[in-house]
């Protein structure tokens, strides 16, 4: 099967996606929508999931609006039955699925001693097993037949760190983003030599709907100890998000950056 998109010859030509098709899951806000708009702006027709249809409604006009091409699918992805549908109704907009961006996520705050065994699983179904399940789907079903594809799985430097004294309680979403890293690097291993790359972003602190009430209980703190003096604002992952989704990161596979201002580096 030929593989739309760049021949080699052109720099720019190495980031153009025109022709592929690219599924944002939580894709409606936030830094999901970021993404989206970065990788529509270079040619993707971009693919939202999503729990909420107004939500979608207005990422749809928001993109289309930007001359972005968008296809909403509204899918709860808590459900295990809802990722065979999703991969179909993605796979039906062109008949194929070159890009997917592993971005739905949700977390749950008590101390690790108290932790509600339903509140780890909740967190754990969706940041991780989900995730590989939708992965799973989209390799076998669209990927791999096509012996091309490029999979971006949301992590977080949470995954890469424990927390600050003063914000202890996120050890389901601690542990959830460190099995994505570790999922990250075994899906590239194995799947490699067969056209796909695997790589993750571990964002630092980006203003969002999860990260509100930490941000105001801690927001100037978090700034204070970041070297670039700043939390994530609305470009940042664009140009991460587009190298591992295009040629320019073809040879680039199992690892995964950090996007948090240098929170880590220290």
């Amino acid at each position: 099967m030929t593989t739309p998109g760049p021949t080699p010859g052109s720099l720019h030509r190495l980031f153009d996606l025109t022709g592929r098709v690219a599924l944002i899951t939580g894709g409606s806000r936030g830094i999901g929508l970021q993404m989206a708009e970065a990788l529509g702006e270079f040619g993707a027709h971009v693919v939202l999931s999503a729990r909420k249809a107004d939500e979608l409604a207005a990422a749809k006009a928001h993109l289309e609006h930007q001359g972005i091409a968008c296809t909403t699918v509204m899918s709860d992805l808590s459900d295990p039955t809802a990722i065979v549908p999703l991969v179909e109704a993605t796979n039906a907009v062109t008949g194929r699925i070159d890009i997917l961006v592993n971005n739905a996520g949700a977390t749950w705050g008590a101390p690790a001693e108290a932790y509600p065994p339903q509140g780890w699983a909740k967190v754990m179904d969706l940041n991780l097993n989900r995730l590989f399940d939708l992965t799973r789907e989209v390799a076998a079903r669209a990927m791999l037949p096509q012996g091309y594809g490029r999979i971006v799985n949301i992590a977080s430097i949470a995954g890469l760190t424990g927390n600050l004294p003063g914000m202890e309680g996120t050890a389901a979403y601690n542990a959830s983003k460190g099995g994505v890293i570790a999922l990250t690097r075994a899906l590239a291993a194995e799947w490699g030599r067969r056209g796909l790359t695997v790589n993750a972003l571990a964002p630092g602190y980006f203003p969002s709907k999860m990260t509100a009430g930490t941000l105001d209980a801690h927001g100037e703190a978090l700034t204070a100890m970041t070297p670039r003096g700043r939390l994530g604002g609305a470009d940042d992952l664009k140009g991460a998000v587009l190298l591992l989704a295009s040629d320019a990161g073809a040879h680039i596979t199992g690892q995964t950056l950090a996007v948090d201002g240098g929170m880590t580096a220290l």
